[in-house]
């Protein structure tokens, strides 16, 4: 009786942890921050247009010398990403070619769970690209979403479309 006993502690040991093992473990999402990850990098972009070979895809190739634009004098415009999953964001980072001169860009933020249905995530705002690093940081409360869609309605530049490169 006292082998068998054993016999039951000794395999009950390592069957514990062999079950421990097999239980999920639940890990928050990804969040997008400033020294995080680019969520959007390599992701599915779609825009309502585009001007010659500045095609969506150019926007989350991790260039900032490669960049997207908007059918030409045709606003509002706009770009978005399919993260593929939903995901946590809280951060949106813009930008255009560094050397090119200082412009606003009017844009607002939406997101959606199925890329058509889309709620205001951040309300209608002119950003500043300053002409040094054309580099543009939109922070808000984090959300988690699958598609973020970018509106374009303005750009101060003498060129009248949108122009960033994506980062989430």
């Amino acid at each position: 009786m006292r082998s068998k006993r054993r016999m039951t502690r000794l395999l009950a040991a390592p069957l514990a942890g062999l079950i421990a093992l097999m239980i999920p473990v639940v890990v928050s999402p990804p969040t997008a921050s400033a020294a995080g990850t680019n969520l959007a990098l390599g992701r599915t972009m779609s825009a309502s247009g585009s001007n010659q070979n500045f095609v969506p895809g150019n926007a989350n190739d991790g260039n900032q010398a490669s960049y997207w634009e908007s059918t030409n004098s045709a606003f509002p415009q706009w770009l978005q990403v399919d993260l593929g999953t939903s995901t946590a964001v809280n951060q949106i980072v813009l930008k255009v070619p560094t050397g090119w001169s200082a412009r606003t860009q009017t844009l607002s933020i939406q997101d959606s769970a199925d890329g058509s249905a889309f709620t205001t995530l951040v309300a209608s705002t002119g950003y500043n690209f300053d002409g040094n690093a054309n580099t543009v940081t939109i922070n808000f409360g984090q959300t988690n979403t699958r598609d973020i869609r970018l509106n374009f309605t303005s750009n101060s530049d003498t060129w009248p479309a949108g122009q960033p490169v994506f980062a989430v």
